[in-house]
């Protein structure tokens, strides 16, 4: 989730093209999976990489499940390597802890898994866990929050953050153009500020308002929870009486946000949300409120990283792809979904 992986790595189809498109040589035409948790679609059978091969161990450890995208993350991982009988999936207890990721993570080395699939806390903070596993032999699949040592992993794939913020941008600043708005107030409301996930948010929707004349006033960091939205959201309110746009980073917070806003009766401004939620995905489709659109960021990308784990172990590569082994980066695109094409990003949300 950080702009140190390359953006001209391999770009990908989005958050709808899902798991099963994006590896062991699926086609792009598979069934979308059931809303409620952001399911990646069945992989299909008729391919040489979904046939049974050598039995791997693919360990798996990510934070705890404190918002409803982390916990569909680690729903969409257990769900692809349930699908292989060649995959036994070892799961450590998920934690917010940075020590004690760092200890579930030294277990699954000294128990020498095949492959390993990362989400960290924090990148830099777990980088020399992940850079021993390496040296270990094992390989590892860095998800989301990127390691800052590409010797740390084998391939990393996430989300286009900094698209993220570019995609928000846009649409904000087109809608606001197209009004002929002037003196505007726009609020960015972050996740976690610290991280360089967010910094690459915050880059990307600056550079796309700059293009528009159109610059962010305030912003905040909510830190991803439900309570945090509610306050930051329920202050810049009262700190700005006049409001034209907001950008809030993470639908799982913008629950909050959402309920400040409605409690402080306002809704003379439109908000943009981030990663696609089933809730927010509703609130755009019912068309009522200030909510108009939100920028995919998929947790179906946890399921492609257990196929990449199970290729790598195997020693198999993309079969759609022409090269022999699996690439360095995969990067899925940032879409932005409103009224007009919701229904088609649906089947893709997860519960907050």
């Amino acid at each position: 989730m950080s702009s140190s992986v390359p953006r001209r790595g391999l770009l990908f189809g989005g958050a709808a093209i899902g798991a099963g498109a994006l590896v062991s040589a699926c086609t792009s035409n598979e069934p979308a999976g059931t809303p409620g948790g952001g399911a990646a679609p069945a992989p299909a059978t008729n391919t040489g990489n979904d046939k049974p091969g050598k039995k791997v161990v693919i360990g798996f450890s990510a934070p705890a499940a404190d918002h409803g995208w982390i916990a569909a993350i680690a729903k969409n991982a257990e769900d692809a390597a349930k699908r292989y009988s060649d995959v036994e999936f070892k799961p450590v207890e998920p934690t917010n802890d940075i020590n004690a990721q760092i200890s579930a993570v030294e277990s699954l080395i000294a128990a020498k898994v095949s492959a390993l699939v990362i989400l960290p806390n924090d990148g830099q903070q777990l980088n020399q866990i992940a850079r021993k596993a390496t040296d270990a032999g094992i390989p590892v699949i860095n998800l989301d929050r990127v390691f800052p040592d590409k010797l740390s992993y084998r391939t990393w794939i996430g989300g286009d953050n900094y698209g993220m913020g570019v995609a928000d941008g846009h649409f904000i600043g087109r809608r606001l153009k197209d009004k002929g708005m002037s003196d505007l107030v726009i609020l960015e409301i972050q996740g976690i500020a610290t991280l360089s996930l967010t910094q690459d948010r915050s880059r990307g929707f600056d550079g796309a308002l700059k293009t528009y004349g159109c610059k962010v006033i305030a912003r905040q960091d909510a830190r991803f929870t439900v309570e945090s939205g509610t306050t930051v959201a329920a202050n810049l309110l009262q700190a700005h009486k006049k409001i034209d746009a907001i950008w809030n980073h993470d639908d799982d917070q913008g629950i909050g946000v959402l309920a400040a806003i409605k409690e402080a009766g306002r809704s003379e401004f439109f908000m943009v949300g981030g990663a696609g939620s089933l809730n927010a995905m509703r609130e755009i489709q019912a068309g009522s409120g200030v909510l108009k659109a939100t920028v995919t960021y998929s947790p179906t990308m946890a399921a492609s990283a257990i196929k990449l784990a199970r290729l790598l172990a195997q020693g198999k590569g993309l079969s759609d792809l022409v090269e022999h082994q699996v690439p360095q980066s995969i990067t899925l695109a940032s879409e932005t979904v409103t009224n007009g094409n919701v229904a088609t990003y649906l089947p893709q949300g997860f519960e907050s």
